[in-house]
């Protein structure tokens, strides 16, 4: 048996009910065969592999906080994280009903990779709680934030390990959390968390800036293949932060996106999505996707799921982990899709990612394609170093480098190899490399 499946192994006995982080784990290991077995024994010397499917630190902590009727509810609350060779960790905070361990492991697990990729000095981390904050009131979110910073403070800071936000954790929540980190260490230390406030240390473009840097590594990857984003069709699925400015970035580039979805169904709009109807419908008044439908009569509203059904050149799922699935990737290469680009973390599953690929799809995996959010987060720990504020335009230029970079590593990564156009063993080759240089030449890491 090779170190990888011996590694496997061992992944599949010490977490049998992780099924996402075990998901994870062997996607990565599995592309980076050649690599690894061209330095076997010296791997195998150091435990690389073991270290690298080990998180270095994982904290559960308990999160009291009292409703509008005055009774107390508990959360639980995660921070993982993974891995500090190359920076400070680095990672959202997610606030979702299906957050649980195996969902934390899995995606600070491929923070690490991504963070990597990105060319800045950050490690990989991630955390959130099963806190659902739909539905609750201002004041149920205000609590619920200072009681779980209330815990994660003690591990935290600009140089120890800095988390943003992620799914259910907006600025809002940023807000509230930093509000009581300073409370609590009695010190403005602006770098303890990014996608701040503009008023308090924020950055201009962070917002926009997964949704928009997918769209440059997209648009890099189509060029690479001899193709231009202008013209196509795209669908995307998922109506919030990254679905949204994806949505905004490809239009601006000449593309028509047709498609976008939400918790309850989606919506298909052969005109091409109308950016501020959906900015309204989901920032302003934040209702479900039939309120779009209901004021753009080209729109259909369809419950459930089926984003995938409709014909596109390009196909951006930019939701959740695994949503699309196998027969989804079969009805988009039925329908002529060239490119899948994620704008999620892992959103396909295996075989579905197998599929494409095996029909000539383009495939780019999400800890390459959405860095942006994780580059500019960097950059915003940068200026609040410098003590300066950047223009939205030096912003998305330094991002645009990053993403062009990013496809460009990768892309060479595939090459090196003999895996020309598998993107996916590229971005993982890309990453795994310059983090596991960094943890042999420190040794005890």
């Amino acid at each position: 048996m090779g170190y990888i499946d011996e590694v496997l192994e061992l992944v599949a006995k010490q977490n049998p009910d992780q099924k996402e982080f075990q998901q994870a784990v062997k996607e990565v290991l599995q592309s980076l065969r050649p690599v690894i077995e061209e330095n076997e024994e010296s791997y195998r010397r150091e435990a690389l592999l073991e270290k690298m499917v080990t998180p270095e630190r994982i904290i559960m902590f308990r999160v009291p906080w009292l409703d509008d009727n005055g009774n107390m509810q508990i959360n639980t609350g995660y921070r993982v994280q993974f891995n500090g060779a190359i920076g400070p960790y680095k990672g959202g905070l997610r606030f979702h009903p299906s957050v649980n361990l195996s969902i934390m492991k899995f995606l600070s697990f491929e923070q690490c990779f991504k963070n990597s990729l990105t060319g800045l000095p950050m490690g990989g981390a991630k955390g959130g709680s099963d806190f659902d904050p739909k539905g609750k009131s201002d004041r149920e979110i205000l609590r619920f934030c200072q009681s779980f910073m209330t815990e994660l403070v003690k591990y935290i800071g600009p140089d120890t390990d800095v988390p943003a936000g992620d799914i259910g954790v907006g600025a809002r929540e940023i807000g509230y959390m930093y509000g009581q980190y300073r409370r609590i260490r009695g010190a403005y230390e602006g770098g303890a968390l990014t996608g701040k406030g503009l008023t308090y240390g924020g950055s201009l473009g962070r917002t926009q800036a997964t949704g928009y840097g997918l769209l440059y590594l997209t648009k890099e990857l189509l060029k690479a293949n001899g193709q231009d984003i202008a013209g196509k069709t795209v669908a995307v699925s998922g109506a919030g932060n990254v679905a949204i400015y994806a949505i905004e970035k490809a239009t601006t580039m000449g593309a028509k996106v047709v498609t976008c979805s939400d918790s309850t169904g989606w919506i298909y709009d052969p005109e091409g999505i109308d950016v501020e109807l959906l900015k309204d419908v989901k920032e302003v008044r934040r209702v479900r996707l039939d309120a779009y439908a209901a004021a753009r009569p080209s729109a259909q509203y369809k419950e459930g799921r089926g984003v995938w059904s409709v014909k596109c050149d390009v196909a951006l799922p930019c939701s959740t982990q695994n949503e699309l699935l196998l027969d989804d990737a079969k009805m988009l290469v039925a329908n002529g899709c060239i490119a899948v680009c994620e704008g999620a973390n892992m959103p396909t599953t295996l075989d579905a990612t197998h599929y494409l690929q095996e029909n000539g799809v383009l495939f780019c995996p999400g800890k390459a394609a959405n860095a942006g959010g994780v580059a500019c987060s960097g950059l915003e720990m940068s200026q609040n170093s410098q003590r300066l504020n950047w223009s939205v335009e030096e912003v998305d230029e330094k991002l645009q480098t990053i993403m062009v970079n990013i496809f460009k590593n990768l892309d060479q990564a595939a090459k090196d190899y003999g895996m020309a156009g598998n993107y996916v063993a590229g971005a993982n080759i890309a990453g795994f490399k310059k983090l596991a240089e960094a943890m042999i030449a420190q040794a005890s890491f």
